[in-house]
C-alpha cells in the first residue's frame, strides 16, 4: 500500500517533466495540488507548518500559501494559533475515501483467513473525527459466537479495536474521542478511572495489542491490534472476538494474540 501511494506521488511530482497538463488541456495542476494538501492534512495527527507541507507537496512556498489561503477561506482547513494548518473538523473523515476502499479490499481476505484458522469472529474498525467505527466483520461459523456489526460505533475506552486505535493518537485527539463517547460503565469490568485508562493505553502502545476482557460484553473476550499505514500512523485496527470459555489457557491466549498481531501487520 505504501509503495502504491509513493508511486502516485512520484508521478505527480514528475508531471511537468512528462508534460501531462499539456497533453490534457483540462487538467488543473492547482486543483490537483489542493487535493493533495487535503489528503495530507486528513492523515496528519498534528497540524502542519507551511515548510512541512512545502517539502511534501513539491511546490514553492508562495504557490502553496495561495492554495492554503484559498482552502482556509473556503472553510476546508483552519489555521492553529501557532500558524500551522489542520483540516476543519467537519471535513475530517481521517481516512481518505480512496485509502478506505483499498484498506477494506486488502483487509477482508486476511480477516477471512484468521476466522478460518480459529473459527472466531474478526472485524476491522477505523478512526473518524470523533468516533471509531466498525467497517467490516467476518462472522464465526460456530453457533455460539461473539458478533459485531458494520457501522457500529466502538468504545474508545473499552473495546479492543477502540483501545488499539485510541492508544496511538495524540493527547488532543484521544481526549476528543473520550469526550465524544464518554467514559461510561458498560459492564462491571469496564475501566472508567482516567488514571487507569491512560495506563492501559500505555500498555497497549508498549505491547502492540489491546484486550477487551468482559469490558464491553459479559463472558466475552476480544483481542485487538493496530493497523499501521505506510507512514506509521494508526487509523485502523482489527480484532478477534470469542466467548471467554473458548480462550483456554495461557499458551492458547498467546497464540490468539500473536495471530491477531500477525494479521494486522500483514494488512
Amino acid at each position: 500500500m505504501g509503495k502504491a501511494v509513493a508511486e502516485v506521488r512520484r508521478r505527480r511530482t514528475s508531471a511537468p517533466a512528462r508534460k501531462e497538463p499539456k497533453e490534457d488541456r483540462y487538467f488543473s495542476r492547482a486543483v490537483s495540488k489542493a487535493l493533495e494538501v487535503l489528503e495530507i492534512l486528513k492523515r496528519s495527527s498534528e497540524p502542519q507548518a507551511l515548510h512541512q507541507l512545502t517539502s511534501r507537496v513539491a511546490l514553492t512556498k508562495s504557490s502553496l500559501f495561495r492554495i492554503l489561503h484559498t482552502l482556509e477561506m473556503a472553510g476546508y482547513i483552519e489555521k492553529a494559533s501557532d500558524g500551522r494548518y489542520l483540516i476543519s473538523i467537519d471535513r475530517r473523515p481521517l481516512i481518505p475515501t480512496s485509502l478506505l476502499t483499498r484498506l477494506l479490499r486488502i483487509a477482508r481476505p486476511h480477516l477471512s483467513e484468521l476466522t478460518r484458522e480459529f473459527r472466531e469472529s474478526t472485524a476491522l474498525g477505523a478512526l473518524f473525527d470523533n468516533h471509531i467505527e466498525v467497517l467490516t466483520v467476518v462472522e464465526s461459523p460456530q453457533i455460539v459466537r461473539m458478533g459485531n456489526t458494520a457501522g457500529r460505533i466502538l468504545e474508545p475506552h473499552a473495546s479492543a479495536i477502540g483501545k488499539s486505535i485510541t492508544a496511538f493518537q495524540t493527547e488532543e485527539r484521544r481526549e476528543r474521542l473520550l469526550r465524544s463517547y464518554g467514559i461510561t460503565h458498560i459492564t462491571p469490568s469496564t475501566i472508567t478511572d482516567e488514571t487507569l485508562l491512560h495506563e492501559e493505553y500505555r500498555r497497549v502502545r508498549e505491547q502492540g495489542y489491546a484486550l477487551d476482557t468482559e469490558e464491553t460484553t459479559v463472558d466475552g473476550q476480544c483481542f485487538g491490534a493496530p493497523v499501521r499505514l505506510s507512514d506509521g500512523e494508526v487509523l485502523a485496527a482489527i480484532s478477534m472476538s470469542l466467548p471467554k470459555s473458548r480462550v483456554g489457557g495461557a499458551a492458547r491466549r498467546e497464540q490468539l494474540i500473536a495471530a491477531v498481531i500477525r494479521t494486522a501487520r500483514a494488512i
